[in-house]
């Protein structure tokens, strides 16, 4: 079995932070890592500087559509990241926690 890594952004920690804590309590991911980023992107013909927070989410091939779709209909921005990263290694130990937690 693989390790599944989504990452998105949100504007706010209340945000990510409610459908985090949702997700795992569900076991749909086995934990989601949020940091404060600064961003800077083109939104409407605009440059824009924020503040973000970067969420990365952890699961299994399982639960990955079931995640994004959960990530793309409580995401606050009309136009959310949800950007899969492929995971060509990661260690046993860490493998395994994730797929006890999402079972």
């Amino acid at each position: 079995m693989k390790l599944v890594v989504i990452i998105s952004t949100y504007p706010d920690k209340k945000s990510i932070s409610k459908i985090a804590n949702q997700l795992v309590k569900n076991k749909t991911v086995a934990c989601v890592n949020i940091s404060k980023i600064s961003s800077i992107y083109s939104w409407k013909g605009k440059v824009e500087n924020s503040s973000e927070y970067i969420a990365i989410f952890k699961t299994v091939p399982k639960n990955k559509s079931l995640l994004k779709k959960k990530i793309k209909e409580t995401h606050p921005y009309d136009v959310p990241e949800i950007a899969e990263i492929d995971v060509n290694s990661i260690n046993n130990s860490y493998l395994k926690w994730v797929i006890e937690s999402t079972n």
